[in-house]
Formats: structure tokens, sequence, C-alpha cells
């Protein structure tokens, strides 16, 4: 995707840049980092994030080719700006046992089934459902934000073994999400042989 770079967003990555030093990260990992704190302004990310670049690379591969998004929230859709998020919250009705969100996360994966990229921004519920689907993912942005449930859905998530970018504390949420899987939409393909090491 050849995206035009706004004077605000270029400012803004100067800024980021004078203050915290991620030259050191590899490629991918550094276009997660850097456009979760541009997204939020918040230069804890740093230290916070979870990212595996072997990871990153297959699911930047996998989208570059063609894999399916799926987002838990219709907020973090709205926040993936190079491609179609498909989300299904609005289909959800209400389900026993079942948060709207978590029923949503099923629904999605009986429509599109394993391979997806999975970005959860908003509902930790939806998050642990994806977790029991065993839904054999590309990729699991796991950033849900929240007080109840959130850390702990995000343990779980790097704990399960399935590929992930996720974050230790509390702090998530649709923007951050959706930045980091926009980071990863944004980095030309395929990356140059010396970045792909």
């Amino acid at each position: 995707m050849t995206r035009t770079v706004h004077p605000i967003e270029q400012e803004s990555y100067r800024i980021l840049r004078s203050r915290l030093d991620t030259s050191a990260l590899p490629p991918l990992r550094r276009a997660v980092v850097e456009r979760v704190i541009h997204a939020s302004a918040d230069l804890g990310y740093a230290t916070d994030l979870v990212a595996d670049e072997a990871e990153l690379r297959e699911a930047h591969t996998a989208l570059h080719e063609g894999a399916p998004i799926i987002a838990d929230a219709e907020m973090v859709a709205a926040g993936i700006t190079a491609r179609r998020a498909v989300c299904r919250l609005a289909d959800a009705p209400a389900c026993p046992g079942l948060t709207r969100s978590a029923h949503a996360i099923r629904l999605a994966y009986a429509e599109i089934g394993p391979g997806a990229v999975w970005v959860i921004g908003n509902a930790p519920t939806a998050l642990e459902e994806l977790i029991a689907l065993d839904a054999a993912p590309a990729l699991v942005v796991g950033l849900p934000v929240g007080f109840v449930g959130a850390a702990e859905s995000k343990a779980r998530l790097r704990a399960s073994g399935l590929p992930a970018v996720s974050n230790i504390s509390e702090k998530g949420g649709s923007a951050v999400a959706a930045a980091a899987l926009n980071a990863l939409l944004y980095t030309p393909y395929p990356l140059p042989e010396e970045n792909a090491q």
C-alpha cells in the first residue's frame, strides 16, 4: 500500500523519536510500537507491548497476501484504514452464557474460519472466546482495555502460544488495536532482505 503521510503525522513521529529511541527494534516490532505510541501519545507502550518479530513477519505476509481481518468492535474496524475488516457485533443477539462480543467472535469464526488476522481492542470476553475457539489465526492483535479481565485475557493469550501482539497492562483499546494492525498494513511488502532477518 502506498500512502501519503500528512505533515502532522511526520511531525508526530519526529517528536516521538526525539523522546524515545526505537532504532534498535527489529523493523516490524518498531513499526507496531511507534504506530501504537503515535495513536495513543503513551510512551509506556514501548515496554508494555509484547510482540515477536518472526510472528509479525508471518502475519505481515499473510495480510499482504489477502488474509481476512476480523475486528471485535465497529470502532476497531473503523480505525483500520488500509483494508476492510469484518465485524459481526451488530449481528450478535444476546446468547445465553456469552457476551454479545464473544458471540460475535463465534459468528465471525463460523463465517471466516482459520487463517484470519483478529483485532480485539474492546472486549476481553471476545479475546477469551477467540482463545477458546482454537481458531488457528495468522495473528491475534489482543489489546482489549479495562479493569475487568483485560490484563488477564491478554496474559492467557500470551500463554496460549497463538501468534499475537498484546500488552501486559490493563490499557489498550480500539485505537491502539487498530494502530497495531495498521502498522503491519502500512509497512511495504515484501520487506527488504536486510530487514527480514
